[in-house]
């Protein structure tokens, strides 16, 4: 199969692009490197089925002739992380729903699969724990930019199931809950790179609100292997699938757990939303997902515990 991944050379495009060619299938990866790094894939410069282009998904004709040599995109550009949706909101309305709607419409032109990357964003602040994809969706007013991202990824999924509706063209959504490995990036408030970055540098363990906050993290490489099963059903056309894990833990835990496996003597310090963000910042007390939908479709089960993800971004971060 010929793939083509936008935003290939960030976090998790660069470890499917890796999984899809370590399978024999040629691999094409378009990123402008906003977010992204070309150190990702440095690696994989030079194999055979690897190319790449840099450049943006916004840059019509160059996506249309990339999309026409493919049988399947893996749309995973998007604007991501809280300090970029709050510090560059015009940026992340931008990017993530005109560069949906072009990868769309070049897609449909050749009736291309196309797998969107969605987030557990969408769900806002629903309290409907654990997180059904046919579940209501509950967003904060319109003047608290943090919502922005929510609603833009929620005009994403709109958006490719009316072409879905509209064009018949085979789109399937997938909603990663908090995704974590080597690779990621603190950059854009991402919050285990930093505790282990932190914790390794011997400085303040920040954790953001009363640390009362739960989330579920999933291993990149449990990501990987759902998003290259999901594209050969059929029959996930049209439909939206979480993927993640079910362990959940609070930031706080999450820092001391952290703290442990480094053997660090950082203290775990506490900052107030407003002086991490901005004014009025508002979050979601927990954020599980319901996986009975991906179960059925390709038998997922996430295999990485979260402390085995947490030894290995201790690893990479220390030998990086």
């Amino acid at each position: 199969m010929r793939v083509l991944i936008t935003g290939g050379a960030g976090f998790i495009g660069s470890h499917l692009a890796e999984a899809l060619l370590g399978a024999g299938h040629q691999v094409t990866v378009i990123d402008d490197l906003s977010t992204g790094s070309f150190d990702n894939i440095a690696h994989l410069k030079g194999q055979a089925g690897f190319r790449y282009t840099i450049d943006t998904i916004m840059n019509e004709p160059v996506l249309a002739e990339l999309v026409d040599q493919c049988d399947a995109v893996y749309h995973l550009a998007a604007a991501v992380g809280v300090r970029l949706i709050v510090e560059a909101p015009v940026r992340t309305l931008e990017t993530n729903v005109h560069g949906t709607e072009v990868v769309l419409k070049a897609a449909a032109k050749k009736q291309r699969i196309v797998v969107v990357a969605s987030t557990s964003e969408v769900y806002g602040k629903s309290d409907a724990v654990p997180f059904r994809e046919d579940g209501d969706i509950a967003l904060g007013p319109t003047v608290k930019h943090r919502w922005a991202y929510a609603c833009s990824k929620a005009l994403d999924e709109f958006l490719a199931l009316a072409y879905w509706k509209e064009k018949r063209l085979p789109v399937i959504i997938v909603r990663f809950f908090n995704t974590v490995g080597p690779r990621q990036t603190g950059r854009y408030g991402m919050v285990v790179p930093n505790f282990v970055r932190q914790a390794l540098a011997g400085e303040p363990i920040t954790v953001f609100g009363d640390g009362t906050q739960t989330r579920c993290f999933t291993y990149v490489g449990d990501v990987v292997g759902a998003l290259t099963a999901v594209v050969t059903r059929a029959q996930a056309y049209g439909n939206v699938y979480n993927v993640g894990n079910t362990e959940e833990i609070s930031i706080t835990g999450l820092a001391e757990r952290v703290k442990a496996l480094t053997g660090s003597a950082s203290p775990i310090v506490t900052i107030p939303y407003d002086q991490a963000y901005e004014s009025g910042f508002e979050d979601m007390p927990r954020r599980v997902p319901d996986l009975t939908k991906i179960r059925e479709l390709i038998g997922y089960q996430p295999r990485v515990s979260l402390d085995e993800i947490l030894r290995l971004v201790i690893d990479y971060q220390r030998t990086h």
